[in-house]
């Protein structure tokens, strides 16, 4: 005789502008599974930006009620027969798919649905806390670095003509050349960090923007060169910066969650002399891009050109100490799906350099 299913809970978001309802949900059984699914029993969540705007903001693409949450870190419990990378007590992090995938397939449950395309395991010696502040962050910048539509780099496991490209940059350098560059304005936010990581993984030289007491963690990471984005004169030092060295910036990546980052960012576009790119996490709104500047916020309709991030690059990276779990995790002390609005409430006060992250237990 089988044993029963667990129970599951989930943190429901029924309406726009109301709290998180905690109410119990169905468990995922492996029958319910598609071939290439599977499911993570939870240890931990992180909280995103785009998780508090769902709940304060009426969006055309959410149809409540629906189970938000994008960031998990937990172990394999279930499977689909077509899983051929993980089994069963896997530790693993994961993209949940969130307002997009349906209630099985949003993080902020127990039991959450994933396609083993979006799982990378984590090394044993890694808490669940540190690795579960990687997901959405990763995903959005390779998604920004790599894809033809933005900045077109050649980001880790991002595509076939990954090395090719890397061995020209590689042999551009060799030949005295400058690197080809990468401004990203706000490198120590979680978008931020990843960007700055997987951009010098391709071996592609970083400028940042942070501010003064988040510089050594931004240049731990790879940048080469860190600008303070509170300095009055941060625009101008950086157009000069970007004008000195000619055709060798790629473009801008606006990383930070905040609209007022768009300003600066495409002032520095509409005053360098040479024509940059400029993708950003933030909505575009008529009138923010000055004339003659191509900009676009970058959003992942689909995730396929930034699978190869997923299954060949970051497991490795993550075991050899090659790619850093940041931002540090700001772990709340309320335990279980019951801190999840108590963490929404926290990032709106504002984190510098975090992740609000809470533990299942």
């Amino acid at each position: 005789m089988s044993s029963p299913s667990p129970s599951n809970r989930a943190a429901w978001q029924q309406q726009c502008h109301t709290p998180l309802q905690i109410e119990s949900t169905p468990y995922p059984t492996s029958s319910t599974l598609s071939p290439t699914q599977l499911v993570i029993k939870v240890h931990a969540w992180a909280i995103n930006p785009a998780d508090i705007i769902l709940q304060d903001t009426e969006m055309a693409f959410v149809k409540y009620p629906v189970i938000l949450g994008e960031d998990i870190a937990g172990t394999i419990v279930e499977q689909g027969t077509g899983v051929s990378r993980f089994k069963t007590e896997d530790r693993v992090i994961a993209f949940a798919l969130g307002a997009s995938g349906g209630p099985a397939m949003g993080g902020f449950q127990e039991y959450v649905v994933v396609d083993e395309s979006l799982v990378a395991r984590i090394p044993g010696w890694m808490p669940f806390e540190e690795g579960v502040v990687l997901p959405l962050g990763l995903t959005t910048a390779a998604h920004a670095l790599s894809q033809k539509e933005y900045l077109d780099l050649p980001v880790p496991g991002s595509g076939t003509g990954t090395a090719k490209a890397q061995a020209e940059i590689g042999a551009a350098a060799e030949d005295g050349k400058r690197k080809k560059s990468v401004l990203i304005w706000g490198a120590s936010s979680s978008v931020g960090s990843n960007a700055v990581q997987l951009a010098v993984a391709a071996g592609v030289e970083v400028l940042a923007t942070a501010s003064k007491s988040n510089f050594e963690s931004v240049k731990k990471l790879g940048a080469s060169l860190v600008f303070d984005y509170k300095d009055d004169d941060v625009v101008e030092s950086i157009v000069k910066e970007l004008d000195a060295r000619g055709d060798d910036c790629v473009g801008i990546f606006q990383a930070a969650g905040y609209a007022a980052a768009l300003q600066p960012v495409m002032e520095i576009a509409s005053k360098v002399r040479s024509d940059l790119f400029v993708a950003t996490t933030m909505h575009l709104v008529e009138g923010v891009v000055p004339e003659g500047v191509r900009a676009k916020m970058v959003f992942g309709s689909g995730h396929d050109h930034v699978l190869g991030v997923w299954s060949e690059f970051l497991p490795v990276a993550l075991e050899e100490r090659r790619y850093l779990a940041m931002p540090r995790p700001f772990v709340l002390e309320t335990r279980g799906l019951e801190g999840i609005q108590e963490g929404y409430d926290v990032l709106k006060k504002g984190v510098s350099a975090r992740k609000v992250v809470v533990l299942a237990e």
